[in-house]
């Protein structure tokens, strides 16, 4: 793996905004949490943007993770879990717990259970009712949210 740096982005964060939408389809979903979210973006020996992530805090010591998403040249080597990391340990001192909304995709549910991510709770229908088209992932639609949580402490 390449040596990266991950840095907060506190303005112009629309300017990764092809990055975010790897992560969530919807540019008016991304805009829902973009700016009362931290942004943090990983970039290369020659500042190309990497990987991206937005934390919310949702109060009560938990934090979510809105979006977290990898420049399809990167993806599966390690840079999503290796960003996930970062923010454990960024905010572990201050919140209790980091949580994730995601689509039914046994591919990204493994994901986050192998970043030591428990199932948390479901939101039924979700996608369906929130996005104004079909997400597809792993060739399914994606109907419900479920929910996994991590211990920051």
């Amino acid at each position: 793996m390449e040596a990266m740096k991950i840095v907060e982005i506190r303005s112009n964060k629309k300017q990764y905004l092809d990055l975010l939408l790897l992560g969530d389809e919807q540019e008016s979903m991304i805009d829902r949490y973009l700016d009362r979210g931290e942004m943090f973006v990983m970039t290369d020996v020659h500042e190309h943007a990497v990987a991206v992530a937005v934390v919310t805090n949702e109060g009560d010591g938990v934090l979510e993770l809105k979006n977290l998403a990898v420049s399809p040249s990167y993806q599966r080597k390690g840079y999503g879990r290796q960003m996930i990391d970062y923010l454990c340990k960024h905010y572990r001192n201050v919140y209790q717990m980091l949580q994730v909304g995601t689509g039914d995709s046994v591919q990204t549910m493994s994901f986050y259970q192998s970043c030591n991510f428990i199932y948390s709770h479901t939101i039924p229908d979700f996608f369906t009712k929130h996005y104004d088209h079909l997400i597809i992932e792993g060739g399914r639609v994606l109907k419900d949210m479920i929910y996994f949580k991590r211990n920051l402490e």
